[in-house]
């Protein structure tokens, strides 16, 4: 199924815009024609980079700082894209925090903090998405997961919680929503070439059966195609190499 172009007079609000992953969608977005809100929550140049070079391609980009740990940070992001660029269309949920720790040295702040993160915000992003998303009959809720949710993962026992915790969010708001045109699904990532991959790309590449980690441009592809499928919805895709079938 192509995606050229179909996302054209949309506006998608993209977190977690300067990482890896998150710059990846922004372009392959921008690229089917969406203007797009990249979000950060730190690293401000590296979103203002991606949308001047969004810009530079005739695109429409613009950058927005979030704090996903504050409460209001998730709808005051919202309420900003809307006001700049438009009701948002299409939402990516892709931000997150990883730390790598054993569940022995643990602490409770820190595991609040991934939920807060990871969880929680995520949330409170598709909760302020959505009302304008169902009244407009159009709308799409995309949560980058982990395969960690499957299987535990190797990085920490929070970092599955959280992302375990975005699959049930996802049956629970596409079952209601969907009659309105709304879709609500989840992308569960392996080991992916980026900054947050827990070791050498070359060592976490031999476990995977198709011999190599994936690129962020490859789970960018994935997105799309499910942002563009309208009849998409209540479903969480591994995208791992064949990791882990299913």
């Amino acid at each position: 199924m192509s995606t050229d172009r179909a996302f054209t007079g949309r506006v998608a609000l993209v977190t977690g815009a300067s990482g890896g992953i998150g710059s990846a969608i922004c372009r392959a977005l921008a690229g089917s024609g969406a203007t797009v809100a990249a979000a950060y929550s730190g690293n401000a140049a590296a979103a203002r980079s991606l949308c001047a070079e969004l810009d530079a391609t005739g695109a429409r980009a613009e950058a927005f700082g979030a704090d996903m740990e504050d409460p209001a940070g998730p709808g005051d992001l919202v309420t900003a894209a809307g006001e700049a660029l438009g009701p948002v269309d299409l939402l990516v949920a892709c931000h997150g925090r990883g730390v790598p720790t054993t569940y022995e040295s643990l602490g409770a702040a820190d595991f609040d903090r991934t939920m807060a993160i990871n969880l929680r915000a995520p949330f409170l992003l598709a909760q302020a998405a959505l009302p304008a998303m169902r009244e407009r009959r159009f709308g799409r809720v995309l949560f980058i997961s982990s395969t960690a949710a499957l299987r535990g993962g190797t990085l920490a026992p929070d970092y599955a919680a959280s992302k375990a915790g975005l699959h049930g969010l996802v049956y629970f708001l596409a079952s209601r929503v969907a009659a309105d045109g709304v879709t609500v699904n989840a992308l569960a990532p392996g080991y992916v070439d980026t900054a947050m991959l827990p070791g050498d790309p070359r060592e976490l590449g031999a476990r995977v059966p198709v011999g190599r980690v994936g690129e962020p441009q490859e789970v960018a592809e994935l997105a799309c195609a499910m942002l563009a499928n309208a009849f998409l919805t209540a479903h969480v895709y591994p995208l791992d190499g064949g990791m882990h079938p299913r």
